[in-house]
């Protein structure tokens, strides 16, 4: 009913919305009936805020059109390579006439962005996919909204997107012979399930891990957001938040838990910080400062864009990871395709690299809730576990905005470069040209050297920036002048490769069969 009611007061809203945005307009035009004075200023602000509070948001584009690589403009293509029911595998394909950077970028690894299932789209990583698209093959899970999705297309439980995520996995690697896989916040549990059940079955792993931002063990420092899923019952949350989706959606009748309900639970968080940051972008256009308007424009037609999540996946993510706290107890039993059950186990991981990256100021997945993957992780060689923690850093600040371009993507990157096939860099080809392709990276992925790494669980801190950039507001985001990510500062090359892995394991490393 809640539901219904919503989308019945969203409806009425609409009509206003566009008059207010068509009001706006006219006030602020050189032909306004009563001219350009402080008074229509005014007016024009006011109806423009009216309209940004009122309507609707709906799902924001990437809109990467181009990025630079070497110093070459290289065009962009998304094109959707899986299509599930409630995700599509997105891959950013790379084109260029410029042969010495084509042959370059056929070399660089592939990698699989796991963006978060947690009430955003997935373009909230945006800026983390336009960094990644200079040195690699970008690849990320674009999560459906269920009230789009038909019953008829089933439901969508946890163990699903465990499984999806292997089956994302086994496509790139069929490709490439190889890849890599970074998760951001809520998917760092799934994919750590998802990488342990394949090492259990003796399956080809990622080449690497990283983990960023996620409730691995969300008993450590817990936050706001842990607090709540852990002092409520799974009763309470299956009685209070969820909903069936109205008639005029696709999905009508599956129970979710409404996006709505979810953004209000994000601006509840912080109330006054929001009403600040609105009356900000007032101020801002009764001074015609057009770019700090268009900054906080930006920011909330992301922050504002959610979607529902199917009920069964919610509940059980509240149960597993934020009340019995199933994978850290070692009693995470995870439903495959086949119908059976396996028990989670990532101490059966051994030859997977593993990097974990917090934000010294998150206050949504708190201090050593993501480190706790090293101490699940205990087959991995402690040379090939790594802890950033990012000085001065929020949620957001680890994986958008300045501090990620200038001091986590830098690390990561040399993290993924560090387990790259190294013979494949100058002579891999595209899997568009031919199975030839693929066979040559994948024949040398087993040689892929190893970089030496600190102790395991040791934390690298970040260096202190002058100009800090956490996307929690719009405002703070243009005070720290954020710059394109060209301009971003270099990180210390990674230490030199050792040895290639011996035959022994190289042997491990053969592509799984169809």
């Amino acid at each position: 009913m809640l539901y219904q009611i919503y989308e019945n007061q969203r409806a009425l809203m609409e009509p206003f919305a566009d008059f207010a945005l068509a009001a706006s307009k006219l006030y602020s035009s050189a032909a306004a009936p009563l001219g350009k004075n402080s008074l229509t200023n005014r007016i024009s602000a006011g109806y423009d805020l009216l309209y940004r509070l009122g309507k609707d948001y709906e799902k924001p584009e990437f809109g990467l059109k181009t990025v630079e690589v070497d110093g070459v403009d290289v065009t962009i293509q998304e094109r959707v390579e899986i299509d599930k029911p409630f995700c599509e595998l997105r891959r950013f394909k790379r084109f260029t006439d410029n042969v010495k950077t084509l042959s370059n970028i056929k070399g660089q690894a592939a990698v699989l962005i796991v963006a978060p299932l947690s009430g955003h789209y997935a373009t909230l990583l945006r800026d983390t996919v336009k960094s990644m698209l200079k040195d690699h093959k970008v690849y990320i899970t674009d999560w459906k909204n269920a009230r789009l999705v038909p019953l008829s297309d089933g439901e969508f439980h946890l163990d699903d997107y465990v499984n999806y995520v292997q089956e994302f996995i086994r496509h790139i690697q069929a490709a490439y012979g190889h890849c890599h896989v970074i998760s951001v916040c809520q998917p760092t549990v799934p994919v750590l399930a998802a990488v342990s059940l394949m090492a259990s079955r003796g399956e080809t792993l990622p080449l690497s891990m990283t983990m960023m931002g996620g409730p691995i063990d969300a008993r450590k420092s817990p936050t706001a957001v842990n607090n709540l899923a852990m002092n409520k019952s799974y009763e309470w949350f299956e009685n209070n938040v969820i909903y069936r989706v109205p008639a005029n959606f696709p999905g009508a009748g599956r129970r979710v838990y409404p996006g709505f309900l979810q953004h209000t639970g994000f601006v509840a968080m912080n109330p006054e910080h929001h009403a600040k940051s609105h009356y900000d972008y007032f101020k801002d256009l009764l001074k015609g400062d057009d770019v700090s308007a268009e900054v906080h424009r930006k920011f909330y037609d992301e922050y504002n864009a959610v979607l529902d999540m199917d009920a069964d996946y919610y509940l059980e993510t509240i149960a597993t990871v934020f009340q019995d706290f199933k994978l850290v107890n070692g009693t995470w039993q995870v439903k495959g395709v086949d119908g059976k059950s396996e028990l989670v186990r990532p101490q059966d991981i051994t030859n997977c690299a593993l990097l974990t990256v917090e934000g010294e100021l998150d206050d949504i997945s708190g201090s050593g809730q993501t480190q706790a993957a090293h101490d699940l992780c205990t087959q991995i060689p402690a040379d090939q576990q790594q802890h950033f923690e990012v000085k001065g850093a929020g949620h957001y600040g680890i994986f958008s905005g300045r501090r990620w371009r200038e001091i986590v993507y830098p690390k990561v990157k040399d993290f993924i470069r560090s387990y790259s096939p190294q013979a494949a860099t100058a002579a891999a080809t595209d899997p568009t040209s031919g199975p030839e392709a693929a066979a040559a990276v994948a024949a040398a992925a087993p040689g892929a050297a190893r970089a030496t790494k600190p102790a395991r669980g040791k934390k690298v801190a970040a260096a202190p920036q002058q100009e800090a950039l956490a996307l929690e507001t719009p405002q703070r985001a243009q005070a720290a002048g954020a710059k394109p990510a060209e301009t971003a500062k270099p990180a210390a090359r990674a230490p030199r490769a050792r040895a290639a892995a011996t035959p022994a394991k190289s042997a491990a490393r053969k592509t799984p069969k169809a």
